[in-house]
């Protein structure tokens, strides 16, 4: 006997459906609204709300704390949509606004027990201001109905968003997005809009001194939506005509598109000032170092967590061979004082040296084993540095100082801007020999030796070449970005190559896509570029990067620009799943039906 030959037992396994959507649907309002709630709750008592709604988005119109509660409203109603998707309209729209309600109401409950009990004992932000804040100035009860209301407004908002077109949910979005960003980082763009009259003209148009106003909100918005509504009918025409090109053809069009962001890279330093100058030299030093980890880990699967020493490696050379100080090897040997040039291949040599001896001890090191070991031999390294006894040659704790700026015939390279076109020449340069390793048989090899050692062994491969020259390949980044440094900064310090800098090298490698190569400049350009951005938000900048990556991990787990294979990796059980869930849900109906 089968479900679909019994016409009772179909009516029984539907009245058990609708019994549980009955009871699922008013514990997803609940769980919806009270984790909202409690996130408004958050970062209230840790005082974040009260900070942003210090700074406007739009002058004197809202704040980018208010902006905050506007998002948690608007974050039940999306949950709301899509966890109900297989649902009609209607009740999703009622769920979200009771959703809503509720997490509005958790945050009306805070204003009232803090007009009740004076809490600043306990929670020093949940202060007189916040209160205000957090009732719109109306005080009670006007305020907390103002919050439960606003809630639900923007609940039912945030559902009504999911129900547009994917191509108008986007341009809308980044409408929205072009205008926080105006007006967020209004400091910074104004002080990057005076140079030239034109500049300065379309800063008037859109900005005071004070910020954004709402006629260069409104200006904001239309511009950046037009752009993108362009850009989707362009996509959209695109892949309705795709055209058939030939191999050499699609090179040209890369070595265009290339030429195009690199024409930019050098022009927005120029444009910009010396302050973003100096992130996006920061940001090309750690692509240097994340190409190089990313030989070790993304190709060659060998997860290492000393890569800092490569680091230091390189920039303490540079600082022995060119310093102007006693702890210089010229004053003490018949060395003599080098350049910036005759140095960095001398550093990158050394690092390449280091990095084959770290790879001697953990040949049989796997997995997790194998990232305590090299983390192990990174501090081994730190503490020598530290030490009395290479005190004399390194400068133990206080360093080495006098360090001098390269020069080119003649012209010293003294400012961020200088020093960043150093580093972009050097990004490129590096970006291309990882490019053609990753290509070449030496880095089939890796991908071999990631998969499967056993496997890559008995294909032929020689594993103790192969993760050799991963980690001296790896290092010679390493130390030609730590060379780079030396000169940014012209003194090194011990404490200036901390754990720390291999864990945010291995972080933007998973953010940007593990084995990619622009997955690298993705990451390094969300994971460092965008918390220096962030500096001005004090320590909770580091709120926000921890945010992001959390968020980062779960919506795209193999990261921002991801490789064709891991991406293949990643996401062939979910196939697999797909494809097996329909034959578990006819295995299951027919046992029922038995």
């Amino acid at each position: 006997m089968t479900a679909e030959a019994d016409p009772a037992l179909t009516v029984l396994l539907h009245d058990s459906e609708r019994t549980d959507d009955g009871r699922r649907v008013p514990r997803r309002i609940l769980s919806t609204g009270l984790l909202f709630g409690v996130i408004g709750i958050y970062v209230a008592i840790i005082g974040l709300l009260l900070m942003l709604h210090g700074r406007w988005i739009i002058l004197g119109v809202i704040s980018l704390g208010q902006a905050t509660l506007m998002a948690i409203g608007l974050g039940a109603g999306i949950t709301i949509a899509r966890r109900g998707r297989a649902e009609s309209r209607a009740s999703l729209l009622l769920q979200s606004v009771l959703a809503g309600a509720l997490a509005g109401a958790v945050l009306a409950l805070l204003t009232v027990i803090m007009g009740l009990i004076d809490l600043r004992t306990i929670f020093i932000a949940l202060s007189r201001p916040l209160a205000k804040m957090l009732t719109f100035g109306q005080g009670q009860p006007i305020g907390p109905l103002l919050l439960i209301l606003g809630g639900a407004l923007f609940a039912a908002s945030g559902t009504l968003l999911t129900w547009l077109p994917s191509r108008g949910r986007r341009v809308l979005i980044v409408g929205v997005c072009a205008v926080v960003v105006a007006g967020v980082f209004q400091e910074l763009i104004q002080i990057m809009m005076q140079a030239g009259a034109l500049i300065g003209s379309v800063r008037d148009l859109l900005y005071t001194w004070d910020g954004l106003t709402v006629q260069g909100a409104v200006i904001v918005f239309v511009v950046a939506s037009a752009v993108a509504a362009l850009l989707a009918a362009f996509a959209g025409r695109k892949r309705s005509v795709v055209p058939i090109l030939s191999s050499g053809a699609q090179r040209r069009r890369q070595a265009i598109w290339l030429a195009i962001v690199f024409a930019a890279l050098v022009v927005l330093p120029l444009v910009a000032g010396s302050y973003i100058g100096q992130v996006m030299m920061l940001v090309g030093l750690y692509i240097l170092m994340g190409m190089g980890l990313n030989l070790e880990i993304g190709l060659a699967g060998l997860l290492d967590l000393g890569f800092v020493a490569f680091f230091a490696v390189g920039a303490y050379t540079t600082a022995l061979l060119t310093a102007d100080s006693p702890t210089a090897l010229a004053s003490y040997t018949m060395i003599p004082h080098l350049s910036f040039w005759g140095a960095m291949p001398i550093a990158v040599t050394m690092s390449v040296i280091v990095g084959v001896l770290f790879g001697v001890p953990v040949l049989g090191v796997r997995g997790d084993y194998l990232a305590v070991a090299t983390m192990g031999l990174g501090e081994i390294v730190r503490v020598i540095v530290l030490s009395d006894f290479a005190a004399p040659l390194l400068g133990g704790a206080q360093g080495v100082l006098q360090i001098p700026r390269p020069s080119i015939f003649g012209y010293e390279l003294s400012g961020p801007v200088q020093l960043f076109y150093l580093t972009l020449v050097a990004s490129t340069v590096a970006a291309y020999f990882a490019w053609r390793l990753e290509n070449s048989r030496l880095g089939r090899a890796w991908m071999a030796l990631r998969d499967d050692e056993d496997v890559a062994q008995a294909l032929g491969i020689s594993l103790v070449r192969s993760k050799l020259l991963a980690y001296g390949l790896g290092a010679a980044f390493a130390g030609l970005a730590g060379s780079i440094f030396a000169t940014m900064v012209a003194s090194v310090y011990p404490s200036s190559f901390q754990l720390l800098i291999s864990i945010n090298v291995l972080a933007l490698i998973i953010i940007g896509g593990m084995g990619s190569l622009p997955g690298v400049i993705v990451g390094a350009a969300a994971l460092v570029g965008l918390p220096e951005l962030l500096r001005e938000f004090g320590e909770y900048r580091y709120l926000f990067y921890g945010a992001v990556l959390i968020i980062m991990m779960r919506i795209r787990p193999e990261g921002l620009w991801p490789s064709p294979v891991r991406r293949r990796e990643l996401h062939s059980d979910d196939q697999i799943l797909e494809m097996e869930e329909p034959e578990e849900s006819l295995a299951l109906a027919r046992q029922v039906g038995e």
